[in-house]
């Protein structure tokens, strides 16, 4: 039977080089020179370092450029966290790199089919969502309304099996 995996999966390569190239920026900038600036990547966390809020934006600029450069898309950073204070005057902001659909998207994907009226099923595996269906046409229907309708997460489509 025809199937195919819907998941959120981040190069975490691409992610590791666009951090290095950004702290390598910050290094260089004239307007970072002598501050506390700086850019880490440690597992799925990015911790963006600064001496105020305006130059943590500064370099979350930066660093979104990197990532889209190395064609990264964007939504796979979380920047939903609060900027915190760490002593002084310096402040930090704690980046989470999405992986796995949560199930509150999962459940989302999966009613979206069922209301779609399509002959494919959607079932929740996991962080992935597998949807199954008798012929390859309405799978790739259901690909193509899982993009337009789930817009703010970076869906990819895997183990396409005939």
């Amino acid at each position: 039977m025809p199937s195919f995996d819907a998941k959120i999966d981040p190069d975490l390569v691409e992610v590791r080089n666009a951090v290095d190239q950004t702290a390598k920026e910050i290094g260089t900038r004239f307007d970072f020179k002598g501050t506390s600036a700086a850019v880490e990547l440690k597992e799925k966390e990015v911790t963006i370092y600064g001496d105020s809020d305006f130059q943590i934006g500064q370099v979350m600029d930066v660093l979104l450029a990197k990532l889209t450069k190395r064609n990264v898309d964007v939504r796979f950073i979380d920047r939903s966290a609060k900027i915190e204070k760490i002593g002084g005057d310096k402040v930090k902001q704690v980046l989470v790199v999405k992986s796995g659909i949560d199930s509150d998207i999962a459940k989302k994907m999966q009613t979206l089919i069922k209301q779609s009226k399509m002959k494919v099923q959607a079932s929740i595996q996991g962080d992935t969502v597998r949807v199954t269906g008798g012929k390859r046409d309405d799978l790739q229907a259901a690909i193509a309304l899982l993009r337009k309708e789930v817009a703010d997460v970076p869906l990819s489509f895997d183990n396409f099996r005939d």
